[in-house]
């Protein structure tokens, strides 16, 4: 299988740095403005929506409003990233971005936005819809200017930018409300989804030709789901990373953990929403300059046993430091899983199928954290909060074994062997 890389944009050496090749670097822009932008309105609008309603079920409709139309859309935007062009669907993501945010500005900045809240969550569904374009597009097209060969590094870097946006979206988030507005805070939003934009549409890089027979919408997309289900070592390495951030995390609890059990005000849970993703950018950052690729699938399978051993641990632990350094702990097993994840859904999705199977794996991987915050909230109504943290580590445990059983192709994997 041929990535397609453009003899222009992939003529460094395959032994240099993905970071040498300016397509590259032009596509982590658009990446981490995307992910800026969606980091913004998220904080934002979850402080917009409660100073209206001091409601947290309030809350909990922004995430359904969201998750509804991503999953309504996302088999449709992978059939329309592998028929279309790639670099112009991933600018209209952007606008779509900045519109939604503009839009919210513009509600926030007027009576309406002062009392309904239905507007916001119209505004919300909209981005549910643009953010099921965002990670097909970056999936294909880093397929076009990367060689098979820096798959693997190009596949860290990648996450490092990902996690950065997680931890300085919010922040920077906060930050503005504070500051400025929540107007003001949209606006800058709406900035980041601009340059994103502008970024992926100026991307200098050869894309597949049109196709000018192309399969039904609905028979291409079966096709995309025989693939990945056909496919062991996909299929379980999306499995192993679904199932344990579904039982096995333990972030949407920390509100809960910060004041019935360590006893810490807000400020503590910045500091340990912020951990686990610093431990992810550390492990990013190793595995981009010391590449994985030999006894790939065992480490996998550590990783993922890690996690589950972490998130024991927080749930058994009283004192907050320890809770912080478990929780990079914690990041660092589950960037190894991402990292992974990402290298194998490169390496063995041939070109003309890579919307439709990053589509897959984004139902797989996006319905996991707003599933498993319901998920741990049940658990804790009917066990307690430590119980249903630590039965959650053990079940991931469990999943563990289950997979390296079932899925032997996956626990024996060596990269190489797809590169």
């Amino acid at each position: 299988m041929s990535s397609g890389a453009d003899a222009g944009t992939a003529a460094a050496a395959p032994a240099s740095s993905p970071l040498h090749n300016r397509a590259f670097l032009a596509l982590l822009l658009y990446r981490i403005c995307a992910g800026l932008s969606y980091q913004i309105v998220a904080v934002t609008v979850g402080w917009h929506i409660y100073t209206i309603t001091r409601d947290p079920f309030a809350l909990g409709l922004v995430g359904l409003a969201e998750i509804v139309p991503y999953f309504c859309v996302a088999p449709f935007a992978g059939y329309l990233v592998d028929h279309l062009r790639r670099r112009t669907l991933g600018a209209l993501a952007g606008l779509g971005l900045m519109v939604t945010a503009l839009a919210l500005a513009a509600i926030a900045h007027t009576a309406l936005g002062e009392s309904a809240t239905w507007p916001i969550y119209a505004a919300i569904a909209l981005t549910g819809m643009v953010r099921a374009f965002l990670t097909p597009v970056y999936n294909a097209l880093f397929a076009r200017v990367l060689p098979r060969e820096q798959f693997v590094r190009g596949a860290s870097f990648g996450s490092v930018v990902f996690q950065a946006s997680l931890v300085i979206g919010p922040a920077l988030g906060g930050v503005l409300v504070g500051w400025a507005g929540v107007a003001e805070a949209y606006a800058v939003a709406g900035a980041f989804g601009a340059a994103a934009a502008v970024a992926v549409y100026r991307l200098r890089v050869t894309e597949p030709p049109l196709l000018l027979q192309r399969a039904p919408v609905f028979a291409s997309i079966h096709e995309g789901l025989r693939f990945v289900f056909g496919n062991q070592i996909m299929l379980g390495a999306m499995a192993l990373d679904m199932f344990s951030v579904l039982l096995g995390g333990a972030v949407s609890m920390l509100p809960a953990f910060i004041r019935e059990i360590l006893h810490w005000g807000p400020e503590g849970l910045g500091i340990l929403r912020a951990m686990p993703a610093a431990g992810s950018i550390c492990v990013a950052l190793w595995l981009a300059r010391h590449p994985l690729e030999k006894h790939a699938g065992r480490v996998l399978m550590f990783a993922v046993a890690g996690f589950g051993l972490c998130t024991i641990a927080f749930g058994l632990s009283r004192h907050f430091w320890l809770s912080a350094a478990i929780l990079v702990l914690y990041g660092m097993c589950d960037g190894v899983s991402v990292v992974m994840r990402s290298t194998i859904l490169q390496l063995a999705t041939p070109d003309d199928m890579r919307g439709r199977v990053s589509s897959i794996n984004g139902i797989f991987i996006g319905s996991s954290n707003e599933l498993g915050a319901f998920y741990d909230g049940t658990m804790a109504r009917l066990l307690g909060l430590v119980p249903a943290v630590v039965l959650g580590g053990c079940v991931t445990l469990g999943v563990v074994a289950i997979t390296a059983v079932r899925a032997p192709r996956l626990r024996r994997l060596d990269l190489r062997e797809l590169q």
